[in-house]
């Protein structure tokens, strides 16, 4: 069903009695099993069973306005065009609701009444923070859902390209959240709170002002989602889903992507997932390469959180809303301006670098220590072939010591290594680089970096026989689909030219044997990384 163009009429006061009204099923043009009403801060969305209808809320919050029915139309049509970018399946129609407040009708002849986006009707239990509360989401869904978004972020345009005038600059809506929260505040202590965490934001702003203003010319600002939380990410046939974009404000989409990221990333945490907000971020990271971005990273955390915190408390101070529902919003509001303030905490970040011959397992067991230390990690198989424009499972064809794997090749993936492993630090992040560091001088330069930063320096060295490293390449080799392109030549060369670590280098060093069960050397690797970095 489409939208029609009839004159509207305003629904005006009448709005309750339309709702009410709506709960008979002889209202609906198809088989209605149930109706039920969900409510946020800004809509009415109606589930019947097969579809639901979405209806939005006539008020003004300042960074919205639905106070016309010809806005309210305008932004059902934007939700449907933006959020069929990512969850076509859901979307339907704009549809109109006719007849009159007391016998309304979906569609039918008419002036209208209202607009409401149809949708397919999923069940609230598959939203992504009922999933996980329940145990259902784990690395492996995390980690497609970063893929997917990583993917949505690098097929948009940039703002340069199409809408400079319309990206907005990153401190603007982080002051509105504080605006239009403090006129519902009474309690000292709360308005306090709120106060120190706006200095902060404006404070963090100018140190990274420049940043900001540079990532928005590297077309980093675009059209995004805009309000990834974990309560619009729906699971759908075992995969998460994002849903419910932005359509209101377009200042509040275009955005930098890294924002976004750091809106799921922060509602992980805030679910207690911790872990899995580590997953999410190097999972997208990857693919897109914005490491970068890390270094504004916690001014967006606590920004976003900011921004659940503000729609709980509008939320709790609506008209209408019912006791458990005012508790329960006040107590979201608490948790998650708590979670925006502990991002402005002074972290100390750190660099621990691998060392290994190929087949040794410092991916394998890395990846684990991503989600135990909440750090970030940068793979040199990635990031050469990202120099070379290749894709990270793409074959390069280069022989031993040649092409992408040539002297000069290495050096420059090295010092790209140093780049990213001196942004992630400096913001506060420990970051595992995840190489072979076969010879001295690079490890040399690693450990000048974390001396100069005065972080610390961890060397996590991989080790195992020869004949088994053989067997581990060879079968790696066959399957295909990994990052790396080591093969047996490849590690013969290695075994041949490796220069191992020195006896100054041994005290900085964490010793993995590659030969014990996986899931054992991960822990004792994750415990040891643990206590060198609270050294």
């Amino acid at each position: 069903m489409n939208a029609r163009s009839d004159p509207p009429v305003s629904m005006g006061v009448d709005v309750e009695r339309m709702l009410d009204a709506l709960r008979n099923p002889a209202c609906y043009p198809h088989p209605v099993q149930r109706v039920e009403t969900l409510e946020t801060h800004i809509s009415w969305v109606i589930l019947t069973g097969s579809y639901a209808y979405k209806i939005k809320k006539p008020v003004n919050l300042g960074f919205l306005d639905f106070t016309t029915l010809a806005a309210r139309r305008h932004y059902c049509e934007e939700e449907l065009r933006l959020n069929r970018r990512l969850a076509p399946q859901l979307y339907l129609a704009v549809v109109t609701i006719t007849g009159t407040p007391q016998q309304p009708v979906i569609g039918g002849d008419g002036p209208v009444l209202e607009y409401a986006v149809q949708m397919r009707e999923f069940a609230q239990s598959s939203l992504l923070d009922s999933a996980l509360a329940r145990g259902a989401v784990g690395a492996p869904i995390t980690e497609t859902l970063a893929r997917k978004i990583a993917a949505f972020h690098i097929g948009l345009p940039p703002a340069l390209a199409i809408a400079d005038d319309a990206a907005t600059a990153s401190l603007a809506p982080a002051l509105d959240n504080f605006r239009q929260m403090l006129p519902l505040l009474e309690a000292p202590q709360d308005i306090e709170t709120l106060l120190r965490l706006r200095d902060w934001t404006q404070r963090e702003y100018q140190v990274h002002a420049p940043r900001f203003a540079q990532r928005q010319a590297a077309g980093c600002v675009r059209e995004c989602h805009g309000d990834l939380h974990l309560g619009n990410i729906v699971m759908i046939d075992g995969e998460a889903t994002p849903f419910d974009c932005v359509e209101f404000n377009p200042a509040l989409r275009w955005m930098d992507t890294i924002s976004e990221v750091a809106f799921t990333a922060m509602d992980l945490e805030a679910h207690g997932r911790r872990d899995l907000a580590s997953v999410f971020l190097n999972a997208y990271l990857e693919p897109s390469g914005d490491y970068d971005g890390v270094a504004v990273l916690p001014f967006y955390l606590a920004y976003r959180a900011a921004v659940r915190a503000k729609t709980s408390l509008i939320r709790s101070s609506q008209h209408g809303a019912a006791h458990e529902q005012i508790k329960r919003a006040r107590q979201a509001y608490q948790r998650y301006l708590a979670l925006a303030a502990s991002y402005t905490a002074s972290r100390r970040g750190a660099i621990i670098i691998t060392h290994g011959l190929s087949g040794t397992g410092k991916t394998t067991l890395t990846q684990t220590a991503v989600a135990a230390l909440g750090a970030v990690r940068v793979r040199s198989d990635i990031e050469r072939k990202r120099l070379h424009g290749l894709a990270a499972s793409a074959r390069s064809g280069a022989a031993t010591g040649a092409g992408i794997y040539a002297a000069d090749a290495t050096a420059r993936t090295y010092e790209q290594l140093a780049r990213h492993a001196r942004s992630i630090a400096v913001a506060g992040y420990p970051v595992i680089v995840d190489a072979a560091f076969l010879k001295r001088e690079q490890r040399a330069a690693f450990g000048a970096l974390a001396r100069e930063l005065d972080v610390p320096f961890v060397i996590a060295s991989f080790s195992a026989p020869p004949e088994r490293l053989r067997v581990r390449v060879a079968e790696r080799a066959a399957q295909g689909g990994d990052a790396s392109e080591a093969t047996l030549a490849v590690l013969e060369s290695q075994i041949a030219t490796h220069e191992p670590l020195t006896a100054d280098e041994l005290d900085y060093a964490v010793t993995v044997d590659a030969c014990r069960d996986a899931a054992a050397s991960a822990r004792a690797l994750n415990d040891e990384l643990a206590q060198r970095l609270r050294q």
